[in-house]
């Protein structure tokens, strides 16, 4: 990608810089500067794919915030996904004090998420159609409805223009918990003026529209009628209104709920403290209890829905979880979509389970879930309300914002822009454009390591993963200036027999030797020998390409 540096914001205009969530899904994280000041609009996290072996997190790219921390006036978030609001600890790790506006659902996540990390925050609470001015920012909420409580649309005035950001949004016109995106309200927004719209594209690509969540009650309801044993049900620990739907159903067929997981527990646990989850009494027991209930009188209810290895259901799957085992009079309930890259890990839990005996009931063979993204039809209802005069595509990988520019089109909109990570672009008189790219990096978190491993290590852990690992010892006499011995080899990884590499070590001798009767005793240059012959030999007679550490030591 061309790295081009944007010329200096001019005073009359507002800046967007993009530090996550274009070209992929998650990791969201916007920048909007103006008057050199910053309001920040999410701060997420991207969940490591298959080629990231190792890595816990990823986060978002700090790099044009470290020298200008002084300048956030605040952080805006728009729901409490970790997509979203993964990352606010690693950025209150570099200024503590910046206050955090979202609404009293996300707002209860994040004081959760900041315990871990022993933060502390300004957190200051808004609603649905209130207002709040930071700076030069003036800030009005619009109520949206997505797959979690409390969701926020964001209105951003400035005198060099207005921005509408809807956060994830889909149009369900009867959420369980009545909460509508409020469409009067935003065509209230619409008569000030919305310059530019920055719009979720997740569905971009899904013709018509997101059926409602009550849609799949039924399906729910034949499952549990159906079921002669344990159910189990996998979904995010954030949806608060799948949570409930499986609890109103359990009443309905006599069954108790078990929330299983640390994320389940402490997210049910503050949905019911805030009001958001409504437990009947009695209805919720505790893990420990289960021994003492028939397998067709529970229901669990536990995080996995990703194929996550540490998570509950995984580790039902592998059959490692000390509590809870799983047959053939079983039912499990996978209650979410995939996040694209989860493909891989998501079967192989379907795959374990099936060799288990349990039943598998899933968004491809029921009506088990529907997405918290609007689709095209809903996108178009969004446009004809705004009405905006730029578009910016959110939230997406490279062909859903693409999508989301052809609906914005289609219903209008004349200028629309799908950019990657990196983008900055400047909006001035009304009219929106790219001015600049800057280089993005994912920043790993491996461990308690942040940004310390990079592409490089983990293309050498994938090479380990895949092609093995070799050590070669080699002994150098530096008076007789020869080999001492004959080299040692150990290999990890590697189905042939040891011997396979006894051809090789005389070579590796005669190589040494030529470089050594030159009077070169370097260990670096004697370390690029060996792994230099090594690896020839090992690419033509095994067709491998392992990771060779030489050990040279001159004596």
């Amino acid at each position: 990608m061309h790295i081009q540096f944007p010329p200096k914001l001019k005073s009359d205009a507002l800046r967007l810089v993009a530090l996550g969530g274009l070209g992929e899904v998650g990791r969201n994280m916007m920048v909007v500067e103006y008057k050199n000041k910053i309001l920040i609009l999410d701060c997420g996290v991207l969940f490591p794919r298959d080629g990231e072996p190792g890595v816990d997190l990823i986060l978002p790219d700090f790099s044009y915030l470290v020298n200008r921390l002084s300048d956030i006036q605040a952080i805006v978030v728009s729901h409490g996904h970790e997509d979203h609001i993964g990352a606010l600890p690693y950025l209150l790790e570099l200024r503590g004090d910046i206050p955090i506006i979202a609404s009293r659902f996300s707002l209860g996540l994040i004081k959760n998420k900041l315990k871990q990390f022993n933060l502390k925050a300004k957190l200051i609470e808004v609603k649905a159609k209130q207002t709040y001015k930071t700076g030069d920012f003036g800030l009005e909420f619009v109520a949206a409805n997505h797959s979690i409580p409390d969701a926020l649309c964001v209105f951003i005035q400035t005198a060099a223009g207005n921005i509408l950001f809807t956060g994830d949004i889909k149009l369900d016109q009867t959420p369980l918990d009545c909460r509508i995106t409020d469409l009067n309200h935003l065509a209230e927004i619409s008569k000030k003026g919305v310059d530019l719209f920055l719009v979720d594209s997740t569905n971009a690509e899904v013709p018509g529209v997101i059926p409602t969540e009550s849609a799949i009650t039924p399906a729910l309801e034949s499952v549990f009628h159906k079921s002669k044993g344990k159910i189990v049900v996998a979904c995010f620990a954030s949806h608060v209104h799948r949570v409930q739907q499986i609890i109103d159903t359990a009443v309905q067929y006599s069954r108790k709920v078990c929330f299983v997981g640390f994320s389940m527990v402490k997210t049910m646990g503050l949905a019911n403290q805030l009001g958001y989850l409504k437990i009947p009494q009695g209805i919720v027991v505790d893990l420990k209890d289960l021994d003492n209930l028939p397998d067709n009188k529970v229901v669990l209810m536990c995080t996995g829905s990703q194929g996550e290895p540490m998570a509950a259901l995984s580790r039902i799957s592998r059959g490692d979880h000390t509590k809870i085992k799983v047959g053939d009079k079983d039912t499990i309930i996978m209650a979410s979509s995939l996040i694209p890259g989860n493909e891989k890990s998501v079967f192989q839990v379907i795959n374990d389970l099936t060799l288990l005996g349990v039943e598998v009931v899933h968004n491809k063979n029921s009506f088990v879930h529907v997405s918290g993204h609007a689709a095209q039809t809903d996108l178009l209802y969004l446009y004809n309300v705004v009405r905006p005069k730029n578009m910016l595509a959110v939230h997406g990988e490279p062909r859903h914002l693409v999508a989301n520019c052809k609906v914005a089109t289609e219903a209008g909109v004349k200028n629309t822009i799908a950019a990657l990570n990196g983008a900055v672009i400047d909006l001035r008189n009304s009219y929106a454009k790219r001015t600049g790219q800057l280089q993005n990096n994912y920043i790993y978190v491996d461990g308690r390591a942040v940004g310390e491993i990079d592409e490089d290590d983990l293309k050498t852990r994938k090479i380990l993963a895949s092609e093995g690992f070799i050590t070669c010892s080699v002994v150098i006499d530096k008076n007789k200036n020869k080999v001492a011995s004959i080299p040692q080899i150990n290999a990890r990884g590697f189905a042939e027999d040891i011997s396979v590499f006894d051809n090789v070590k005389q070579q590796l001798v005669v190589e040494l030797d030529k470089y050594l009767k030159n009077g070169i005793l370097e260990t670096s240059k004697l370390s690029k020998v060996v792994r230099r012959t090594l690896g020839i030999f090992i690419d033509r007679k095994l067709r491998r390409s392992p990771v060779i550490v030489p050990i040279v030591n001159i004596v």
